[in-house]
């Protein structure tokens, strides 16, 4: 019998990096977690807001996630802001770095969604944005909103 497909079950977005960073590509990791934070993010107890990943002797680590402790973990709960290892395969870490090191992008997580089961992380390789990037963002964001509103009023008459 075949294993029926299910829908990732989002945890948490870093709708912050979408703001301040260009996205240039994204890939998806594994994390390693003990088992009080799986619980935590169970929950929905996380803050992507601002968490990096950092390259260390050929290990890619998250830092700055915020995981709050499990209430009912007692001694078993961890430093929520502690350095967590993301599981990527070797030629994606080699690729990475490569691009962060010649380019200058940053490595920043986008989203932490469950997927069968298993805690997997979006890391977006990003490139920084300028305040008139922003602005113009902004800008465009604020005319799609105005276009929908004014095509819902038009339905609506």
């Amino acid at each position: 019998m075949a294993k029926e497909k299910s829908a990732n079950k989002v945890i948490s977005l870093n709708r912050k990096a979408r703001h301040d960073y260009f996205v240039i590509e994204a890939l998806e990791a594994g994390l390693e977690l003990i088992g009080t934070e799986v619980k935590s993010l169970r929950a929905g107890e996380v803050n992507l807001k601002d968490a990096w990943v950092e390259n260390d002797n050929g290990e890619l680590y998250v830092l700055g996630m915020h995981i709050s402790p499990y209430e009912k973990g007692n001694i078993f709960n961890r430093d929520p802001v502690r350095k967590r290892r993301l599981l990527v395969h070797k030629s994606e870490i080699r690729h990475l770095s490569q691009e962060q090191k010649l380019q200058g992008y940053a490595l920043i997580p986008l989203q932490l969604y469950f997927k069968g089961g298993k805690v997997k992380m979006e890391l977006g390789l990003c490139k920084g944005k300028k305040a008139y990037d922003k602005r113009a963002s902004i800008a465009e964001r604020d005319a799609k909103r105005d276009i929908d509103r004014a095509m819902k009023s038009q339905y609506n008459d």
